[in-house]
């Protein structure tokens, strides 16, 4: 770099806006040092911050806030669970009034509750405890002194869901021979050809209509899912009764979830489908159902105990 040093510089009058007036003559060529005209070098921060400042990969788009997933439906044990403190506190409100007398079926309905909500929770799961027969499909006598109140709720709830959903079809068939669908109360709910029942069940009795011969009790609470074992009785027993020419009718309360459950094996075990997932797209398309993950699971568990029995044999 150089510089122009001047010796004397006249002062610039108010008037003077140029440089024309300046005296070259006692101007002269002023060299710097090497050493004060090189910059300093860069430190390591400096070296830092430059290669941060192009090569940087671009900063990322922060992250959308998460939406928490809807959690499984409702299941028996909540249902029945939150009916149990409503009546166990309407009797408790009764007791202290005029109609103390009323507190008594309420206190006995609510007790009712307590014991479907303990035998129906994943934990425990018992259907057995209401004491439907696998032979017969009916409810003895203790059954119904001791859980009558559930299981005449049950058959009501039943009846006047299905009158209410008029434009959904009682049963569908999903494949040639195989129906899905609800409770048959009524000689018409059954599908056509006399057809062999699995009835996935429990609350729910076998109709007189439904030949006890032709009759398969998978008992299951609601929203629930049957065991491996029913699970592989039932897929065995309607391929058993499809090979003899017969249609066999799968149905729980109102065709959704237990049933449909069922149906996926026994899809698989016919050979309609390859696996429980193609089972459930096939169902699908033929009929609204609603399996949640509990369902899944046990298809899932039944599928990998096929796989090592079939490694076994």
């Amino acid at each position: 770099m150089f510089f122009f040093r001047t010796d004397g510089w006249p002062r610039m009058s108010s008037s003077s806006s140029s440089l024309a007036s300046l005296p070259t003559s006692s101007s002269r060529l002023l060299l710097l040092p090497r050493q004060s005209r090189r910059a300093a070098p860069p430190t390591a921060g400096d070296r830092t911050r430059t290669r941060n400042f192009f090569f940087a990969s671009p900063r990322p788009d922060p992250a959308p806030p998460s939406r928490s997933r809807p959690g499984p439906p409702m299941g028996i044990s909540k249902v029945t669970g939150t009916a149990a403190a409503v009546l166990l506190l309407t009797s408790l409100a009764l007791h202290h009034t005029r109609l103390r007398l009323l507190a008594i079926p309420s206190l006995a309905t609510a007790l009712v509750a307590c014991a479907v909500t303990a035998a129906s929770h994943t934990a425990v799961n018992v259907p057995w405890i209401l004491g439907k027969s696998a032979a017969t499909g009916r409810f003895p006598l203790w059954s119904f002194a001791l859980f009558g109140p559930f299981l005449i709720l049950a058959r009501s709830y039943a009846m006047a869901k299905r009158f209410l959903r008029k434009k959904e079809n009682v049963f569908d068939e999903i494949a040639q021979g195989l129906y899905l669908g609800g409770w048959p109360f009524l000689p018409a709910h059954l599908p056509p050809g006399g057809p062999s029942v699995v009835d996935c069940t429990c609350e729910l009795p076998r109709s007189a209509f439904v030949d006890a011969d032709e009759y398969l009790l998978v008992a299951t609470w609601d929203t629930r899912a049957p065991a491996i074992a029913q699970i592989e009785l039932a897929a065995r027993w309607a391929c058993e009764k499809r090979a003899q020419g017969k249609p066999v009718y799968v149905h729980c309360a109102f065709g959704h979830g237990r049933s449909a459950c069922v149906m996926c094996a026994i899809l698989v075990a016919a050979g309609i489908a390859e696996d429980w997932k193609r089972a459930e797209e096939i169902i699908r398309g033929k009929r609204k159902i609603k399996m949640n993950a509990q369902h899944r699971k046990t298809l899932e568990d039944w599928s990998k105990s096929r796989v090592v029995q079939k490694k076994d044999n």
